[in-house]
């Protein structure tokens, strides 16, 4: 009879504790499947970055099995700088998806491992703070909240991963700072005096030529072999020692003294300075200047011209300084080399021997000056007055960087012109005259049709005196039109910020690069406008690549920092990259002519 009681009641306590046993036992197998509590941020996300070497740093993530990160929202940035900043980085790619929050994504598994690449102003050994932000999930649904690491990390001085590159790789200019660091002292001294003698053949030193001859004809008919020579050796030798001080200056504190030189006022002061000296030699007045007046010229124009050796080290000092001479492979890789490893004395003694073997050209025409130069008479008068030309040619060559082209083109018409004139092109030949006299009116003749013809062709819009005519002629005037449409057309960058973000678009369309560093008072940098870049072939490889142009002319800050950016001392300088990486065997540092400039072009 109380059987059945005793079972309701089992049955009501069973009722009221099966629903939380289930409770338990659904929680329990819950707790025992394969879902674990979830891992930290740091565990499910370990982020980790070393130096990969001086120009890349290597950063990695090892994501926990059952995690992923968003490859969108991977951001990397360098906090304190230091003179180093990221270039553009690859992000591996992912599995693509469709996310109800961040729409179409990549999420990457397992272990996420890429370098990004430096630009460095800063060579020498420091370290540097990497910040990365990203965020993940757990494939459970649960997402993490963004996160932020920020890592400190050291990097190496740049010169030991570039000597640890093969030669084949190397530019000119890096190749040449590795054997500055291997070869011996005297094989090093005895290298840049032959590169000095190579340059000693370049438009850089060619306007330094009627500046010495002209202190030596100055000195009239009294000169000696011996003061010849001894004025010659003054004006190299100086030369060759403000090459060689404010090199190192530049060098060590990164300011280019030579480019500082090159503003407007300087170059017009000297430029009117070499009028005063032209003038002087056509006897329009004589040397006996005011003493004010020698002071506010540096006591250049009277020193010239009184024999003083001071005088002609003087115009050594500022020929060196603003006629020349150009930035080429040996000269940047000196100075690069004495900014990395401090190394004054070898690198000051490499840049005075390539000084004084750019002088010997002018030490042979100063020796030889005593002894071909006429004495006496009428021969000497027209001497002084063939230099006066010249030096007059100097000035207005020297204008060219500060003035309009069209301008510059005018003032080559009337030099040549009025040099005709004195040389009587216009006036007839008397019927027993000598065979010099119809020598100079033959050169009159000439000098007045090209002068004629610069003026025909400044009216048709042509800027370039050496080819005043082009694309005139009308059987030519189509291939001018197809010239002109093959035109270069350069997009100016004014800084890192700039060209960062080109080479970023260039990579997106997988184009080359090429960077031009170019300054309106840079002469290499005209040969190349004139020379090299109006070649069709030129032009024509060159159709397919982004063309990017730092025009440093002013020489500012941010001019500064693209220079040092890419350790160059001063234009011409032409870099070329493919996917956001310069390709350094194909950098070029000075003037090149078409033809070899057709085989430092990297194929797109």
């Amino acid at each position: 009879m109380h059987h059945p009681k005793i079972i309701i009641f089992f049955l009501l306590l069973l009722s009221f504790t099966l629903p939380s046993q289930a409770q338990d036992f659904s929680f329990n197998l819950f707790s025992n499947s394969k879902v674990a509590p979830l891992l930290p941020a740091k565990q499910a996300f370990a982020f980790s970055a070393h130096t990969k070497d001086a120009q890349h740093i290597t950063v990695q993530w090892d994501i926990a099995s059952g995690y992923y990160l968003y490859r969108e929202k991977i951001n990397l940035q360098i906090l304190n700088e230091n003179g180093t900043q990221l270039l553009e980085y690859t992000i591996p790619h992912g599995k693509p998806k469709h996310d109800e929050a961040f729409g179409d994504v990549e999420l990457l598994y397992n272990t996420l491992s890429f370098d990004l690449p430096l630009t460095r102003s800063n060579q020498q050994a420091h370290s540097i703070s990497l910040q990365a932000k990203f965020q993940g999930c757990a494939e459970r649904g649960v997402c993490y909240p963004p996160m932020t690491q920020t890592l400190s990390l050291p990097l190496p001085a740049q010169l030991t991963t570039k000597l640890a590159q093969n030669p084949a790789d190397l530019s000119e200019q890096d190749f040449i700072i590795q054997s500055l660091q291997q070869d011996s002292f005297l094989l090093t001294l005895l290298s840049f005096l032959g590169f000095g003698l190579l340059l000693a053949f370049t438009p850089c030193v060619f306007p330094m030529i009627p500046i010495l001859s002209g202190i030596i004809i100055g000195q009239g008919k009294d000169i000696t072999q011996r003061k010849a020579f001894l004025l010659s050796f003054s004006f190299v030798f100086s030369s060759a020692l403000t090459y060689t001080v404010f090199g190192i200056l530049a060098a060590l504190f990164g300011s280019n003294l030579q480019a500082d030189f090159q503003a407007p006022w300087v170059i017009y002061l000297f430029s009117a300075l070499f009028v005063l000296l032209a003038f002087s030699m056509f006897d329009f007045y004589h040397i006996e200047l005011p003493k004010v007046l020698q002071a506010r010229l540096h006591n250049a124009s009277d020193k010239h011209r009184d024999g003083s050796y001071l005088g002609a080290g003087l115009m050594g000092i500022f020929s060196s300084l603003i006629v020349g001479p150009c930035v080429a492979a040996p000269l940047a890789a000196a100075l690069i080399y004495i900014g990395q490893t401090g190394d004054v004395f070898l690198g000051g003694s490499a840049l005075f021997i390539m000084g004084m073997g750019m002088g010997v050209p002018l030490l042979i025409i100063g020796a030889s000056a005593g002894t071909l130069l006429p004495k006496a008479g009428h021969w000497l008068n027209a001497s002084k007055a063939v230099f006066g030309v010249i030096m007059l040619a100097v000035a207005i060559w020297m204008l060219g960087r500060v003035i309009s082209a069209e301008i510059h083109l005018f003032l080559w018409a009337i030099l040549s012109i009025i040099s005709a004139i004195y040389l009587q092109a216009l006036e007839p030949l008397a019927p027993a005259c000598t065979g010099w006299k119809k020598l100079w009116k033959g050169l009159g003749i000439i000098l007045l049709s090209y002068g004629l013809l610069m003026l025909v062709g400044l009216s048709a819009g042509n800027t370039n005196p050496l080819q005043p005519l082009k694309g005139l002629n009308s059987l030519t005037s189509q291939s001018g039109q197809e010239s002109a449409a093959l035109k270069l057309n350069f997009q100016a960058i004014h800084s890192l910020t700039d060209l960062q973000a080109a080479l970023q678009a260039a990579s997106k369309n997988k184009q080359t690069v090429m960077l031009d560093f170019y300054a309106d008072w840079c002469i290499s940098c005209k040969e190349m406008e004139a020379y090299t870049f109006t070649s069709p072939k030129v032009q024509q490889k060159l159709a397919s690549l982004l063309l990017l142009r730092v025009d440093i002319t002013d020489n500012t800050p941010e001019h500064k920092a693209l220079l040092k950016a890419f350790n160059l001392i001063g234009p011409p300088a032409i870099l070329f990259f493919q996917q956001h990486k310069e390709l350094q065997s194909k950098r070029v540092i000075g003037f090149q002519t078409a033809e070899d400039f057709l085989h430092s072009i990297p194929k797109n």
